[in-house]
């Protein structure tokens, strides 16, 4: 039996967060005050330390965060959120950050298949997936460079047919450990 305290520890601090005006010191507008949009991981090794390792507080950036820091498809919900924050909430630039260490480097799909199917995923919604022309092994296969992975994901970005001209697009590594940022591409190059 799984322990169901998680959510309730969330909720019952939240509402003491609230009583307390906690919230008044994080208050600022949608528009990110650095006007910059952030694609990065969802690692948790980067929630607090991406932001401090970049001098970024509360409303300073508008933050995206997936598996790998991939933009996996031109269409997807990565990139329509890239162009919402760069029309909609005045981003000028965009920063491609992936990490060291990122547990999407050298994935392989077989294991997460066959936990799939161990936590009672059916071969028939495995085969449904692919007579419908989803290839879940390729879905699910991580990159074996990190670098290359975040070279890929600028190039996406910067190529989109719906990115406007102009706006730069830089490529990074953190360090999960220390901080330190590694310097990949340079979109004030372009």
């Amino acid at each position: 039996m799984k322990d169901n305290t998680l959510l309730f520890e969330i909720l019952d601090y939240n509402q003491k967060f609230v009583e307390s005006h906690e919230y008044e010191k994080y208050e600022t507008t949608k528009f990110p005050n650095k006007r910059t949009v952030i694609l990065t991981c969802m690692d948790t090794r980067l929630l607090e330390l991406l932001p401090k390792a970049m001098n970024l507080g509360n409303g300073d950036v508008k933050t995206i965060k997936n598996a790998g820091a991939l933009v996996s498809h031109p269409f997807g919900s990565i990139m329509r959120s890239i162009l919402i924050a760069v029309y909609q909430l005045q981003a000028e630039e965009v920063l491609v950050i992936a990490h060291h260490d990122c547990g999407m480097s050298g994935l392989k799909p077989e294991p997460v298949i066959e936990s799939m199917l161990q936590r009672g995923v059916t071969e028939e919604t495995m085969n449904i997936l692919s007579y419908s022309g989803i290839d879940i092994n390729k879905w699910l296969h991580g990159f074996e460079s990190v670098t290359e992975s975040v070279e890929h994901s600028v190039e996406v970005i910067r190529n989109h047919p719906l990115m406007p001209k102009g706006v730069p697009v830089h490529g990074l590594v953190i360090d999960p450990k220390t901080g330190k940022l590694d310097l990949l591409v340079d979109g004030y190059q372009d």
